[in-house]
């Protein structure tokens, strides 16, 4: 009886997992890992704001606007002027002007050619003419993915020629900001391009040009506190995150909490610092409408 309870016990196969026939496989055989299959690289994307998981190609389509919580993920100075500008209908201008290092900055020459590679871009900004609507307008068009799209003496001086463009032109002027503030490692020059933007878009705006400023995610610092808020007409893109200081400083200093929505557009409609909030599907249509209005060929 106890003999039959400890005999010996019977030895089972292991089909190793990468194993796909029916085929036994040996005593001494030992179990492998199953072999990963390669996700390409970009076939997916995930929503920072809800976690929801898009196919690139899908998120395309939508322009790049989370299906699921209507996030409006950030988009490249590139593709903002493809879903923007008419097909075919932009020219790009002062293309060369590229940032140097006129302070000798530690690192700031290396982490310049750093920003280049990654991002494709000279630098944080497009400016050029182009076509919304079959309307002439000169746009300047603000990247994140260089540098965090801050704003040193190259983005301020295309912004600037862009501006004088537009005023000997008689254009209708169009910005899309998107920024973390000033180029730090630019120190005063950096600062002086607040001036030096605001100063232009003053004679061009006495001279009765239309400025449309376009808020997207997130545009703080020193471009929130110059041209982006000198529109004419102000408008942004839902969620998105303005103002000057951000929240953890203005708490620290006023030491009172602030309120969820602080500082996204919603918030800054309800209060007054803009004139509309638009979603990314229907911004063209709207430019276009309010470009109707300003030449006389509609209205609302």
């Amino acid at each position: 009886m106890f003999r039959d309870l400890f005999q010996k016990k019977k030895k089972y196969a292991t089909i190793p997992s990468q194993r796909w026939s029916n085929e036994p496989a040996s005593d001494d055989e030992q179990p492998q890992e199953r072999p990963k299959r390669e996700i390409p690289e970009g076939l997916m994307n995930k929503c920072s704001k809800c976690g929801t998981i898009h196919y690139s190609k899908e998120l395309e389509k939508n322009l790049k606007v989370c299906s699921n919580c209507g996030y409006h993920m950030r988009l490249n100075a590139i593709e903002r002027i493809v879903m923007t500008v008419d097909e075919g209908k932009f020219t790009e201008m002062d293309a060369g002007l590229e940032s140097i290092d006129p302070l000798n900055f530690p690192g700031y020459a290396q982490k310049l050619e750093q920003q280049k590679m990654n991002s494709g871009l000279r630098d944080a900004v497009i400016t050029g003419q182009g076509e919304i609507d079959g309307h002439p307008v000169m746009l300047a068009v603000m990247s994140f993915d260089f540098f965090s799209g801050s704003m040193g003496s190259v983005v301020g001086e295309k912004i600037t020629r862009a501006i004088e463009a537009a005023d000997e032109g008689g254009l209708p002027l169009i910005m899309f900001s998107t920024s973390g503030g000033a180029r730090m490692q630019e120190s005063i020059i950096s600062l002086m391009q607040m001036a030096k933007t605001s100063a232009a878009l003053a004679r061009y705006q006495e001279n009765g040009g239309l400025y449309i400023s376009v808020i997207t995610d997130p545009t703080m610092g020193g471009v929130s506190a110059s041209f982006a808020m000198l529109g004419d007409i102000i408008i942004a893109e839902p969620g998105a995150l303005f103002g000057f200081a951000g929240r953890i400083v203005i708490e620290q200093t006023i030491r009172q909490k602030l309120p969820d929505n602080f500082q996204t557009a919603e918030f800054n409609l309800e209060h007054g610092q803009l004139d509309m909030v638009t979603h990314r599907k229907d911004m063209k249509s709207m430019l276009g409408d309010l470009l109707d209005y300003h030449t006389g060929k509609g209205g609302f």
